[in-house]
């Protein structure tokens, strides 16, 4: 098969893994960087030509595209599906996981636990909305925010009533959060790959750190999954329509709680935590599915 991998950066570490594990596999595989598609959108002969080139005949498509470029990257990857190619992930999916507010409220009404949550724009009283998640300590978070950017940990109820102020005064949308403190600045990494969880980790803050993120400063480790942790995660990417992601869990009280459903999630830690071919599996997917059906839904 041609397999196109859609990253802006072909150096990353899941960019070389997956070219690794394709080519292992007697794949053709490379590297295309979104920004440097661009399409004909018609009905007779939809194209994507790269840098002067007809990508016509990819077999598949794996999008690794950041969430600054969800716009354009899922343009791209949506003239893929026009044209019928296969899609480890398709564009409705990757747009919707990328929406917190959006996605919480699916996760939600399909009956995924999540953390209490409450979201405004400009409420009129900010006490009454802290009051929604129980009272500080609270979390607070930029929709668009990622990777941990945006999110503050507000330990009492005026500083609460602060980082609100002040994001609302840079228009920014806000979602606020319980504190789920007997997570202790840690949460689960499940990733996910079709109907299982293939691999899952545990993310542990920095030292005075409350978020998670590698990114952060965090660390990882190997964990055991609960039976019920894994149907959460496995069920929580079905309601996101994903076929890949990374489920992020916190251990709560009340059982496993889903904090983030990634459609992106990188591959280097999870990788070098459990031990596993992770890139590997994400092509044995492609080959089990790509004939069966081209667009997933």
């Amino acid at each position: 098969m041609k397999i196109a991998i859609l990253s802006r950066d072909s150096t990353l570490y899941s960019s070389v893994r997956l070219m690794a594990a394709a080519t292992a596999r007697g794949h053709q595989a490379r590297v295309l960087d979104p920004t440097h598609c661009y399409m004909n959108i018609t009905d007779m002969k939809p194209s994507i030509h790269y840098q002067g080139e007809n990508l016509a005949e990819y077999d598949a498509v794996i999008p690794r595209i950041g969430a600054s470029l969800t716009f354009f990257g899922t343009a791209v990857l949506r003239q893929f599906e026009v044209m019928n190619t296969f899609v480890l992930n398709n564009s409705d999916a990757i747009t919707r996981s990328r929406d917190k507010l959006a996605s919480s409220q699916l996760l939600a009404r399909k009956g995924i636990d999540l953390p209490i949550t409450a979201f405004a724009h400009n409420p009129d009283n900010i006490d009454d909305l802290i009051s929604e998640v129980g009272g500080a300590p609270l979390v607070i978070k930029i929709v668009e925010g990622s990777q941990g950017i945006g999110v503050v940990l507000a330990e009492t109820d005026n500083a609460a009533r602060s980082v609100i102020q002040a994001f609302m005064g840079l228009n920014a949308n806000i979602m606020v959060q319980e504190f789920v403190k007997e997570a202790a600045g840690s949460d689960i990494r499940c990733f996910v790959i079709g109907d299982k969880v293939v691999a899952a980790m545990k993310r542990q803050g920095a030292d005075g750190e409350f978020r998670s993120n590698l990114h952060r400063g965090g660390s990882a480790t190997a964990v055991k999954l609960t039976p019920q942790e894994r149907a959460v995660a496995v069920r929580a990417a079905k309601v996101m329509g994903l076929n890949v992601c990374g489920v992020d869990l916190l251990r709560s009280n009340r059982g496993p709680l889903v904090m983030e459903v990634n459609s992106s999630p990188g591959l280097e830690g999870i990788e070098k935590t459990s031990g596993k071919d992770i890139a590997s599996l994400m092509i044995e997917f492609i080959e089990k599915n790509a004939s069966k059906n081209k667009s997933p839904v």
